[in-house]
């Protein structure tokens, strides 16, 4: 161990270094130094604080946390040894962790199986920051893994494996270039990793990669959009760089990144439900906020819900409860806690047309056939869609990748044209509402919060095509009462949690066409594609109806009233409309129900093609839900059903609503969507447009900002200035 140089970040070196803040969310004296590229205040122009005082969620956090260890778990030993740290009363016993404790965790990395990255990622966090009281073979252990990491997917895998590994997601690329860089920077002098670069090598190839990733997202956003699962490894991975790198002005950009995520979270949530549009969410995650992978996150960090934290090892909330650096601008925690009814605008990513050609040019002058831009394409899915498959099969071939899970499922499309690539693309292109089923490309969504109630929807994006994760859109009125439809690949499976891919609720087969006005939003069914019952496109089948998730154990009302279903939580309210008349199914033995008793499947049978409608409202218009049910069911609705196209597939609808609350809403499966007359944009130009940022697309900065205090920053650049 005495080769491998240990930086000690203290509370001292963290304030030199740089990120505007203290130790631990501490006081106004260690918010004042800041480094010369960075400016902050510790008060606000109103006097309070620039910065979010976390200290006793923190706190809060670590307590529940500690009520019992788990030696097997690397983030819920952290929680251990920070409290320690910071409450002397506090005593727990680090000879519990030991090798043996690990071995589960340390055979997950051995085995290259997918998402070793988490793991290492949190034992990095564990040994940088506690070494001194781990055991010396735990350490050992740790840091053999660290020498013997893959730390790309270029370089080479030792014989007998198969690396399972997925390096190319938006979270997953962070993570293992932050992962690299802080082994280099521990270890400059020693050869390791599988390809036996110095560590200094190792340290200078992810600060370039980290430096496109920072870049990339601050220019074009998140491709895994408002992702209740993905944004938190995206705080995992950003807070483990912001914690030990060395460099400042990186520092610097990454927790400028992290205000954006932050700020996304809080914008987003409903009493600590990130219940909105996702581009990637499973069941399992999405059905209640509990459930989320951010609800810890969100939870520690604004406080909008008093419902008990449930993971005593969830890193996300225990990463940012030992952080020391990186402090949270109070105006981003203040967005989260307004009360003031809002409507949010945001367009994110790049537009990438799946049915297209590699030879069309390359938006913003991307690349679809340089090596250097494969994590860029493939970190927005876009494996498959037909720009990007030649240099696709080119990677495939030259890394062996058709052996590994992720890929061995496309290798009889590959071979229907024997892997060339021309005829591939061109079959790609054909397929292009099925095969694109992860393409994440440009998005525009819509979300409308008040105090009682959250609507918000994926604008307009892909309709009619298969889409493996994205949720279309939802209703939310408090962490556990939400409505949202989906189109089903499949029929429900019996299992005893969610299942990631059931088909049913995690995903739809075809993503509606959608558009909202404030509280009421359209959602038109028409698949673009023939379901496929059989044959080497089998997966991509559908049923011949749409549904709705509208829980009725987590609603104080539910009523149904023709085509139209009610509900009320609390003072707010939500009505949804089904053109084809809903019934409720009620759950089969076997099937995973997460401890509700009532039906909460509201199955609209008949055909694949549907439009529902939502209109979401709350007590300070009206005052009884039977007020709010009158205004809804006495307004204007007319549904035109289209002709089939030439192919017989659905044509899709005509609507036409008058919304009590926004007025005459007019759109269809094509067309304008109109509102009172009067033409509103789809897809606007803004990568902000909120009360608290009206930020252009394109812009080099962003500006968040209320009557109290503003957080500006250019991530580019390196600057970040917080009053």
């Amino acid at each position: 161990m005495a080769s491998v140089r240990w930086t000690a970040v203290g509370v001292a070196g963290a304030l030199v270094l740089g990120a505007c803040s203290g130790s631990g969310g501490g006081g106004a004296a260690a918010r004042k130094q800041c480094t010369k590229a960075e400016s902050c205040s510790s008060t606000t122009p109103g006097g309070g604080s620039a910065f979010a005082d976390l200290r006793s969620s923190q706190d809060a956090f670590l307590r529940f946390a500690t009520q019992q260890l788990d030696a097997g778990s690397p983030t819920n030993i952290i929680a251990h040894a920070e409290r320690a740290r910071r409450d002397h009363a506090f005593h727990w016993d680090p000879t519990k962790v030991t090798v043996a404790s690990l071995a589960g965790t340390f055979q997950h990395i051995d085995d290259y199986s997918d998402t070793a990255d988490f793991t290492v990622m949190y034992l990095l966090n564990l040994w940088y920051g506690y070494r001194d009281v781990l055991s010396p073979a735990v350490n050992t252990a740790i840091v053999a893994r660290l020498k013997a990491w893959k730390y790309w997917y270029t370089d080479p895998t030792p014989k007998g494996f198969i690396d399972q590994r997925w390096y190319w997601s938006e979270n997953h690329r962070l993570i293992f270039h932050t992962i690299e860089y802080l082994a280099g920077q521990a270890m400059p002098n020693i050869r390791f990793g599988t390809n036996n670069m110095l560590g200094t090598e190792h340290q200078a190839r992810a600060k370039r990669l980290i430096d496109q990733w920072l870049a990339e997202k601050a220019k074009y956003g998140f491709d895994e959009w408002h992702s209740d699962v993905y944004y938190q490894k995206d705080v995992d991975a950003l807070l483990t760089f912001i914690e030990w790198a060395d460099d400042s002005l990186d520092v610097r950009r990454a927790s400028g990144l992290l205000d954006l995520v932050m700020f996304d979270l809080a914008v987003h949530q409903h009493k600590a439900n990130n219940g909105v549009t996702h581009g990637r969410s499973y069941m399992k995650d999405k059905s209640v906020a509990a459930d989320e992978d951010v609800f810890g996150i969100v939870k520690l960090a604004f406080a909008t819900t008093s419902e008990p934290y449930v993971s005593s090892d969830d890193p996300g909330a225990v990463l940012l409860a030992r952080a020391r650096r990186y402090q949270l601008p109070a105006v981003i925690q203040r967005a989260a806690r307004s009360d003031r009814a809002f409507v949010d605008r945001e367009r994110m990513n790049l537009p990438l047309d799946p049915a297209g050609s590699p030879t069309d040019p390359p938006p913003d002058g991307v690349s679809f056939s340089d090596p250097a831009n494969l994590a860029f394409w493939w970190d927005r899915g876009a494996l498959t869609a037909a720009p990007i498959v030649p240099l696709t099969l080119a990677t495939a071939n030259r890394y062996d990748l058709w052996k590994t899970d992720a890929f061995a499922p496309f290798t009889a499309l590959r071979d229907i044209t024997g892997g060339e690539p021309v005829a591939s693309a061109k079959l790609a292109a054909s397929l292009a509402p099925m095969l694109a089923l992860g393409l994440l490309s440009e998005v525009h969504t819509y979300t409308y919060r008040s105090a009682n109630a959250m609507l918000s929807s994926a604008i307009d994006y892909r309709p009619g095509d298969y889409g493996d994760q994205y949720h279309a859109w939802q209703a939310t009125l408090d962490e556990n009462a939400i409505v949202f439809t989906t189109l089903p690949h499949d029929q429900p499976q019996q299992h005893t949690e969610w299942p990631d891919d059931d088909g049913y609720w995690t995903g739809t087969a075809a993503m509606p066409r959608s558009a909202q006005q404030a509280t009421a939003a359209i959602h038109i069914y028409a698949p673009a594609y023939a379901s496929q019952p059989s044959g080497p496109l089998h997966f991509f089948r559908y049923l011949p109806e749409t549904h709705a998730y509208f829980p009725q154990d987590h609603f104080d009302t539910v009523v149904r009233a023709g085509n139209w279903t009610f509900g009320q939580r609390g003072q707010g309210y939500v009505a949804l409309y089904s053109w084809r008349t809903p019934t409720w199914r009620a759950a089969q033995p076997g099937e995973f129900t997460h401890g509700m008793t009532k039906p909460f499947d509201l199955v609209a049978g008949g055909g694949a093609d549907n439009v529902w409608i939502t209109e979401v409202g709350d007590t300070t218009k009206y005052p009884t839900l039977d007020a709010f049910r009158a205004a809804v069911e006495s307004a204007s609705l007319h549904v035109t059903r289209r002709p089939k196209t030439a192919t017989g597939l659905p044509g899709g609808f005509d609507v036409v609503y008058t919304s009590p609350q926004q007025g005459r809403m007019q759109f269809g499966t094509t067309g304008p969507f109109e509102v009172r007359g009067a033409p509103v944009a789809l897809h606007p130009d803004m990568r902000f447009d909120n009360p608290w940022s009206h930020t252009a697309w394109g812009a080099s900065s962003v500006r968040i900002a209320d009557a109290q205090g503003a957080v500006v920053l250019d991530v580019g650049a390196g600057t970040r200035s917080v009053s």
